[in-house]
């Protein structure tokens, strides 16, 4: 394993000098940047987040901040001699993201759990118990690079691999929290990563990495949210999009714009989608693929990271890639049509692979009417 001079933690002091507190979820990722870490020669202490306990989860592999991936990170710890704390942030956890998780979906709308962990208890929590041990920085396995810019200033930028980046789910990341976090897995590829996990000696070298949406064990997320707001599996009418009933539906839960899976209805001259839920009529409003066509999407909650622009690059699903828009400092218009844009999802803004920031997708505006007017 090379060494890790300080510059790849960008510690302000030397490194026997300095503290790095990492947040370890029991995976590869953050157990090799915990080992890049004691490699620096800085005091280190690894923190994991005990974010929900299902009984699946103690036993499934691939599963994160539960059971089995406690005590992983406490092997790794132990097999490189440092510090490790457990955090028991259930109740954060289940208030900040599952709740909300659930609340979103009950609206109709399609929320993005990872992003809502992020800009809580993965940062601004974990981060004020980081500086409350004295620490220099918190390191994580997140595949995202932090840079300084011409002007001296932070920013954040996509992983080095296009495969691994997860800078969608970063965009709310403030400049405070950028200025004390680290991120020494942005530039490399997952393969290089698994090979300094075996070459350090490391259990986890060869384990899955979690899935999307961690806290649902068996990966049913409907099962999960129909137990927390049952209203959301009340059965209800399928209407096109002139409001005639084609069938009915088994609840709007098990469905999101966009969706063709699912909808039980025979004899049409051709597929169809949600175009949108209407959770308060409990009703499913379908309509042809093109039909699912946007011009522009409403976005709130805006964080910026780098300079507010009118001309970006715009991300608004976690598996798309950037797609040139307007920003008019409300609506987000496309420069093409862009399909599966849904409100609760996230628009990311880009300046190449720069993150300007992002915000909550609202509203969206149909290509059609765009073209009408």
């Amino acid at each position: 394993m090379p060494d890790c001079s300080p510059a790849d933690f960008a510690l302000n002091r030397a490194p026997q000098e300095a503290r790095i507190v990492v947040a370890m979820s029991g995976g590869v990722d953050s157990s090799v940047v915990a080992a890049l870490a004691a490699r620096s020669g800085a005091e280190v202490i690894g923190v994991t987040l005990q974010l929900y306990d299902h009984g699946a989860a103690v036993k499934r592999s691939g599963s994160c901040c539960a059971g089995q991936d406690i005590y992983d990170a406490k092997t790794v710890c132990d097999r490189l001699g440092i510090a490790h704390y457990v955090l028991d942030y259930e109740s954060r956890f289940r208030s900040g993201v599952i709740d909300r998780f659930a609340d979103e979906y009950a609206l109709g709308r399609t929320p993005v759990p990872c992003s809502l962990c992020n800009q809580g208890v993965k940062f601004t929590d974990l981060i004020t118990f980081a500086r409350e041990l004295g620490a220099d920085c918190l390191a994580t396995g997140h595949y995202v690079r932090r840079t300084i810019g011409g002007n001296g200033g932070l920013q954040l930028w996509r992983g080095r691999d296009p495969a691994r980046d997860q800078s969608y789910f970063l965009y709310g990341t403030t400049h405070d929290q950028l200025d004390f976090l680290r991120f020494p897995l942005g530039d490399m590829p997952k393969a290089q990563v698994r090979a300094l996990a075996a070459e350090a000696g490391l259990a986890v070298a060869e384990k899955p990495d979690s899935q999307d949406i961690c806290f649902v064990p068996d990966g049913d997320y409907a099962a999960l949210v129909k137990r927390l707001r049952p209203e959301t599996a009340a059965p209800g009418e399928i209407v096109d999009l002139s409001g005639r009933v084609l069938g009915h539906h088994p609840g709007v839960v098990h469905f999101t714009v966009g969706q063709r899976r699912g909808i039980e209805l025979g004899g049409q001259a051709e597929p169809l989608y949600v175009m949108r839920i209407e959770p308060a009529a409990r009703r499913l409003v379908v309509g042809p693929r093109r039909a699912l066509a946007v011009a522009s999407a409403r976005v709130d909650q805006i964080n910026w990271l780098g300079e507010a622009q009118r001309g970006v690059q715009a991300k608004v699903r976690s598996l798309a890639r950037p797609v040139a828009a307007h920003w008019d400092g409300e609506w987000l218009h496309f420069a093409a049509e862009e399909y599966g844009v849904a409100p609760g999802q996230s628009a990311v803004f880009y300046e190449g692979d720069r993150v300007l920031g992002g915000g909550t997708i609202v509203a969206t505006e149909p290509a059609a009417l765009a073209d009408a007017a």
